[in-house]
């Protein structure tokens, strides 16, 4: 439903008393609707194991490897993402890498992966460079000297 406020409030987006407003037309249109609940559903579940093991999976990376990424990031936000955007960080991007690789090679799970298994079979992006040669990130210049070790 289309809302007024008073008091010269033109528009509000966000949730307040069981209702979710948002605000469209360059903050000349108020739009409010019932707040819902979303259901959960498989998609939600294995998207929050995902999301538990890879952050288990970060806490086990070097240093010096988040560091490459962390690199890697600023160098991929001046090369290859508009302006106008805000770039991802390192772990976005180490996320993505993560997902590309588990879409490229079937056997992977990146939901039920220990860090052991990793270390042993995820050369693919064991590195920086590994992973922007493997075509799981954008090439950046100067990415050779992306090296180190998970």
């Amino acid at each position: 439903m289309k809302v007024k406020f008073k008091y010269g409030i033109a528009t509000y987006s966000g949730t307040i008393d069981e209702m979710v407003y948002g605000s469209y037309r360059d903050h000349k249109l108020c739009i409010g609707r019932e707040y819902v609940y979303p259901r959960l559903t498989v998609h939600n579940d294995n998207l929050g194991k995902t999301g538990s093991n890879l952050a288990i999976l970060w806490a086990g990376a070097s240093p010096e490897y988040k560091a490459d990424l962390k690199t890697y990031a600023q160098r991929n936000g001046n090369e290859n993402v508009p302006k106008t955007q805000y770039p991802p960080n390192g772990y976005a991007l180490w996320v993505k890498a993560l997902h590309a690789w588990q879409d490229k090679t079937p056997s992977i799970d990146i939901s039920t992966l220990t860090v052991e298994d990793f270390e042993l079979g995820g050369a693919s992006v064991s590195t920086v460079k590994n992973a922007i040669e493997n075509g799981f990130l954008k090439k950046v210049a100067n990415y050779d000297d992306l090296t180190e070790a998970y």
